[in-house]
């Protein structure tokens, strides 16, 4: 067990192998999570979190990893018992059958005509010996096999459990920081629309301005105050979902807003690929398609093991016997002594059973044909989807890059021009209607690219853990 858990950690934790240089500060993040801090609170609420410690903290606690590691444990009894055949078994019995004691009634002891002792009516006899296949028809190289292939294909979902559940913290983590975004832009908005409706009260009271101009700020102060609690609200969700994956148990004290303190931001990291090094690359290391190959492996090996049933078996057995004497009526007189030999067994008609057999492994391997073939369409479909996705979520943030800058300069136009008569209030709520727009696009078109890149990095099967946890 402790060799299959070491290679577990090996092997398994291969998608994550740039975990390791956090490994020293998450023991310390450990540590301080399980200390509450002095007003009650745990000390994981107010610690700053980098996308970094998310990730890492989602490794150690998240759910469904642990799962996928008590997965990993059940496996390894499956393997014990695939490999069972191959080895030697130690058992008590004699070559005749199981240790046993019997007691028959004395009429029913025959005698030797003009002998007056009969045969004893009770007797005993015990033994242990070793029991080893030596020829199973093909199924003992096949059980090795298949033990190994299982063992790579439980990695193999391990590690599939371990990407999908860091896309979904890295994801999470993205959502936070724009819907934080999302609330400075509708509470710029709000107190922009604030300040224009304050100046008009103003110009009206001072006879400047008809109160039309009132109630048109009033209105647009009313209709931007929604978005800002919608903006709040998903700001929340976000936060209970991010600490859900995070594996933590909130406190029940905390009803609403939970005080996290993320500390990356939302950046548009560089990234190059072409869409066929994407594809040949999804092919290459996704997990998914690797599981499956050794799932059409182990059908395989199904097969040679159905067929074994045509063919004969021979087991060697060596052991030490005791047994009562039976010319003897007293029990304590026994013999004892060494016994070896062999035994062969091969059904020459079993009823067609190995047919059954070996036609259902056949269709079994045949299926699992069918569906590597169509995961590998569907791997290189979704590596399609998501580099369509990136490419688009790529263009719109490069098409928002002077947008804010030019809303900006609009609205001061707009602001200068109605200070001077020459437009209307509503050039100017107009502007600053574009301006919201522009900041809330830009926000988003960040979000969308961060995740859009993640999302195309799961599809082809790269590390979702990066040094600078970018």
């Amino acid at each position: 067990m402790k060799r299959f858990m070491s290679e577990v950690k090996l092997l398994g934790m291969g998608l994550i192998a740039a975990t390791v240089a956090f490994c020293g500060a998450l023991d310390g993040f450990a540590q301080t999570n399980i200390t509450a801090s002095t007003n009650g609170t745990p000390a994981w609420l107010t610690k700053p979190l980098s996308i970094a410690d998310a990730l890492n903290t989602t490794l150690q606690q998240n759910a469904a990893i642990s799962k996928a590691k008590t997965d990993l444990e059940a496996t390894y009894g499956l393997i014990v018992q695939t490999r069972a055949i191959a080895l030697p078994k130690l058992q008590t019995g004699t070559s005749r059958g199981a240790s046993s004691f019997t007691s028959t009634d004395p009429d029913l002891t025959e005698r030797f005509p003009g002998v007056d002792n009969a045969f004893p009516h009770q007797n005993w006899n015990a033994g242990i010996q070793i029991v080893q296949s030596i020829y199973e028809g093909g199924r003992i190289g096949s059980a090795l096999r298949a033990a190994r292939l299982t063992k790579e294909q439980a990695l193999l979902h391990y590690q599939t459990a371990v990407a999908d559940t860091l896309l979904a913290t890295r994801v999470a983590y993205y959502d936070v920081l724009v819907a934080a975004q999302q609330i400075t832009v509708n509470e710029a908005s709000v107190n922009l629309l604030s300040r224009e409706l304050e100046d008009q009260k103003r110009r009206y009271e001072a006879g400047t301005v008809p109160r039309f101009n009132v109630l048109r700020a009033e209105v647009a102060v009313a209709n931007q105050r929604p978005n800002l609690i919608r903006a709040r609200n998903a700001y929340r969700i976000a936060k209970n979902n991010l600490v859900n994956l995070l594996g933590y148990n909130l406190p029940r004290e905390i009803w609403e807003d939970i005080p996290l303190q993320l500390t990356d931001t939302l950046e548009a990291q560089p990234y190059q690929i072409a869409l066929p090094d994407a594809i040949q690359q999804a092919l290459k290391k996704r997990t998914e398609l690797g599981a499956l190959q050794k799932s059409e492996q182990l059908q395989r090996e199904n097969i040679v093991q159905a067929k074994s049933g045509y063919k004969p078996s021979l087991q060697g057995f060596a052991g030490y016997e005791w047994r009562s004497s039976q010319y003897q009526t007293d029990l304590s007189e026994e013999v004892n002594g060494w016994v070896i030999g062999a035994q062969l067994n091969w059904n020459i008609f079993d009823g067609l059973a190995t047919h059954g057999k070996v036609i259902q492994a056949r269709a079994q391997h045949e299926r699992a044909q069918i569906e590597l073939e169509d995961a590998a369409r569907q791997i290189e479909l979704e590596v399609r989807t998501a580099y369509s996705s990136f490419i688009e979520a790529r263009e719109v943030l490069e098409s928002q890059e002077k947008v804010q800058e030019e809303a900006e300069e609009a609205l001061r136009l707009a602001k200068a021009r109605t200070e001077a008569g020459t437009t209307t209030q509503l050039d100017v709520l107009d502007a600053e209607t574009s301006l919201t727009q522009a900041r809330t696009t830009q926000v988003q078109a960040l979000h969308d690219y961060a995740v859009a890149r993640a999302r195309l990095e799961r599809a082809i099967g790269e590390n979702m853990v990066r040094e600078n946890g970018k």
